[in-house]
């Protein structure tokens, strides 16, 4: 029965609550500061918002909001399939990783530099038990390689058939050779540098990242509950874009959509600005060059950029809620300060107990050492 009580114990339900509860008050407020921070004005934001539904039909507005939330569940079940081959025995909910990823969407409308998808893979090393940093990683990486592969498919296109793309994002290459070469082979040695210096932790993580990968190790599993909602995803993507041009009367073909798609995947992947503002106007007004003019094309692009954008960061909320409840803020706050004080007081003695451990080892230690006694330990040399 000792033995028994000492093994540790599953988190109970109100703890788990708790935790859900952390989450949604982390992503509440990382949506205000990054309001504050990047200077989004959401009063202004709002009324171009306002302005924009206004001058779009019923039937544009409800199409984008339905291909948007096709989007993002599609992938999400991708997402799930992964996890759940990863952690099988983590109980992973559907709802949860759909929470999670719908955060990340909503947060890199308004957050730069994608850092939605840091956000996602740090909630889902917090609510999957087990789960390292890692695991979720290499579970990251499965999940892009479609969409990489496809990509590659995609900037091809829109480079070699949209004079200046190319220039508009990576033209500071062709300008400064010389930088551009050294800051490879700068980065080339770092990278040496810190596998060196990490190479018994990177082992570790590899052991680790297998975990994430697992869904690998079974083709069947991953062409259905990966590959194929992923397909999804990417033909809903289409249509989002399809859905808008159409309404501002821009010719919808093929090539109209690959060279947006990939002035867009772009914009998104290389911009520092909330979302891709700005650079993702200037990316679309130069793809549909030739097309439409560069009023409607800004006008497009705008209008696209806005909508799914305030229906990603409504939804996020609304899974948020729905995943991990939205009560408890007062109880959360006083549960949280009394268990950070208990783990900073067992913290402290496991602390005091090791070190008191390692001086009694080296007392031991030293104490056989001058001994002598030839007690057939195996420490005298042979």
């Amino acid at each position: 029965m000792a033995a028994a009580e000492a093994l540790p114990s599953s988190p109970s339900p109100r703890r788990l609550r708790l935790r859900r509860l952390a989450i949604l008050a982390a992503v509440l407020v990382v949506l205000g500061a990054a309001a504050s921070l990047f200077g989004w004005e959401i009063g202004v934001w709002l009324e171009h918002l306002w302005n924009t539904i206004t001058s779009l039909s019923l039937a544009t507005i409800l199409g984008a909001v339905a291909l948007v939330t096709l989007q993002t569940v599609a992938t999400s079940y991708a997402w799930f399939t992964i996890l759940r081959h990863g952690y099988p025995d983590a109980g992973i909910g559907f709802t949860q990783v759909l929470a999670c990823y719908a955060t990340a969407v909503g947060l890199n409308c308004v957050l730069p530099a994608n850092l939605g998808t840091l956000v996602m893979l740090l909630m889902y090393t917090t609510i999957i038990e087990g789960a390292t940093f890692a695991g979720v990683i290499a579970g990251y990486v499965v999940q892009k390689a479609f969409y990489t592969a496809i990509g590659v498919f995609t900037y091809l296109y829109l480079f070699l058939t949209v004079g200046g793309s190319f220039s508009l994002q990576f033209g500071f290459l062709s300008e400064h050779v010389g930088a551009a070469i050294l800051l490879l082979a700068g980065l080339a040695v770092l990278l040496f540098l810190v596998y060196q210096v990490l190479r018994e932790r990177i082992a570790k993580w590899w052991a680790q990242a297998k975990e994430g990968g697992q869904i690998l190790t079974q083709p069947s599993a991953y062409l259905k509950g990966v590959l194929a909602p992923e397909i999804v995803s990417w033909f809903a993507m289409l249509g989002i874009i399809a859905v808008f041009l159409a309404a501002y009367d821009i010719p919808v073909s093929f090539h109209t959509l690959m060279r947006v798609v990939g002035g867009n995947s772009i914009a998104n992947m290389t911009s520092v600005t909330p979302g891709g503002a700005g650079v993702q106007q200037a990316f679309n007004t130069i793809s549909l060059r030739g097309i439409t003019s560069a009023s409607n094309a800004t006008a497009y692009s705008v209008a696209q950029q806005l909508v799914t954008t305030a229906w990603s960061v409504l939804f996020a909320i609304v899974m948020v809620a729905r995943a991990f409840g939205w009560s408890g803020g007062r109880m959360l706050v006083e549960r949280s300060y009394s268990e950070a004080r208990e783990k900073r007081s067992e913290q402290s003695a496991a602390r005091k107990a090791k070190r008191q451990a390692r001086k009694e080892e080296r007392t031991a230690r030293r104490r056989g050492d001058g001994d002598g006694d030839g007690d057939g330990d195996g420490d005298e040399p042979q």
